[in-house]
């Protein structure tokens, strides 16, 4: 991607850390899925409530490769606006590049007054947080997904020790938070690679303030 190509020293240096952001809504359902069992026995699962469900927002660090996590009951713009801040009380000595979907509160009014007062007075290449969109309907580009779908299966195969929806969260965060994913998919905007064809740069699009 040119813009991490453009902004290689600083990302080198340490002084620009660059993310790849995603939420998650994980359901008490999700406890459900394939088990093995006799082709003659429906095999059942006991669920207690299908109503329960929690949000997460989950951050990569695209150069450590480590994920982090925060809870909150919902995916919203103060939600959004909390999370940034999260990840800048860790990094308050950095600038910090957010790669997301064009989800409603990532471009909401809220947000974009709140990264205006962060930004203030400061020329875009100096910018406290710098927001860049994925294409539209395109889950395919960011990596995140697919650490929540790893997630997910995880939970699945450890059906058996699911019996309530606090465990079912308490292994999620376990098998996300703080943990290193490396995996092929996490190469597709290598650094500084010349790989990304012309139309894929094209299909990613960003929002300025």
């Amino acid at each position: 991607m040119a813009w991490l190509e453009s902004h290689r020293r600083e990302i080198e240096a340490g002084k620009l850390v660059v993310f790849l952001l995603d939420e998650c809504h994980l359901l008490w359902g999700d406890v459900c899925g394939y088990v093995w069992g006799k082709t003659n026995e429906r095999i059942e699962v006991p669920i207690v409530s299908d109503r329960q469900r929690q949000t997460y927002f989950g951050a990569l660090n695209y150069c450590s490769k480590q994920f982090l996590v925060k809870a909150y009951p919902t995916a919203n713009s103060e939600n959004t606006i909390d999370f940034l801040k999260y990840l800048q009380s860790l990094y308050s000595e950095q600038r910090i590049a957010v790669f997301w979907d064009g989800a409603s509160y990532h471009r909401s009014e809220e947000l974009k007054s709140y990264l205006a007062t962060v930004n203030q007075d400061r020329s875009e290449d100096t910018w406290k947080i710098t927001c860049t969109r994925f294409a539209p309907n395109a889950p395919e580009q960011n990596p995140v997904e697919d650490i929540w779908l790893q997630a997910k299966r995880w939970i699945r195969e450890c059906y058996h020790l699911c019996r309530s929806f606090t465990v079912v969260k308490f292994l999620f965060e376990l098998v996300t938070h703080c943990q290193v994913f490396d995996f092929p998919k996490l190469s597709m905007y290598g650094l500084f690679s010349q790989i990304i064809v012309d139309q894929e740069a094209a299909a990613i699009t960003d929002y300025r303030l």
